[in-house]
């Protein structure tokens, strides 16, 4: 696991590194300017970023989300000793929001959380996709997903009792369930086959797809709809 720590006080920046060597994280860069740590983000990629929030010249936040741009796939933890930005930090996409000083258990909590994430690039039989809405964590069964939305650097995983998200493009996923009974009807949207009630016929030829359980219906693109006709013919060859 590769760490940046970008903070404007070097004692805090002391602590979490001793608080991660404990872990067993041992590849951390830290900085005390915002501005020097985006120009090593640019040149060397990083798996997680601890980011104080409140730092001179660019905010925690604001470099969060430079640093997403970068590299979507970088895991975010927020620490600061206010706690009134927790909602926002996670609107910006953190794993993690840590209250100064950084309190070992939920600093563990919050490393298993990322570990969890990261092993999560296959998907077996019995996989489960590892979703988050706000700070609670969904364990989903492949089962249980009715559709697949891209939404910028995001998917949104739909199930029945709710919506949640996956910091990954909707093409990776297209490619772990490859093997699946899942289809791409969509630039946006990825289908279970399993869960479709019915399919009609619009404009353009173009397909509305209605589901079994929930009152949503997903619409295909042209080709989509083409290519997702072909699909269901050859399964029933």
């Amino acid at each position: 696991m590769k760490v940046l720590i970008v903070d404007d006080e070097n004692l805090a920046i002391s602590r979490l590194q001793r608080l991660l060597n404990d872990e067993g994280v041992e590849n951390i860069t830290s900085f005390t300017n915002p501005q020097e740590a985006l120009k090593e983000c640019i040149k060397s990629k990083f798996d997680v970023v601890f980011l104080d929030i409140s730092m001179p010249g660019i905010t925690g936040l604001e470099l969060a989300n430079m640093i997403l741009e970068l590299e979507p796939k970088t895991f975010v933890v927020f620490q600061t000793a206010y706690s009134e930005y927790a909602l926002e930090a996670y609107k910006t996409g953190g794993m993690g929001y840590l209250l100064k000083p950084v309190e070992t258990t939920l600093l563990k909590d919050v490393l298993k959380k990322i570990e969890i994430y990261m092993s999560s690039n296959t998907l077996s039989e019995d996989k489960k996709i590892i979703a988050k809405r706000g700070d609670r964590l969904y364990l989903i069964n492949l089962d249980d997903i009715y559709y697949i939305r891209a939404d910028l650097d995001e998917v949104i995983i739909k199930i029945k009792e709710t919506d949640a998200y996956v910091r990954k493009k909707i093409g990776d996923l297209e490619k772990l369930l490859s093997n699946k009974n899942f289809f791409r009807v969509h630039r946006s949207y990825i289908v279970n086959v399993d869960k479709i009630k019915s399919m009609q016929s619009i404009d353009q030829s173009k397909l509305e797809i209605s589901f079994d359980g929930i009152d949503e219906i997903v619409t295909s693109s042209k080709d989509g709809a083409k290519e997702f006709r072909e699909y269901l013919e050859r399964r029933l060859i």
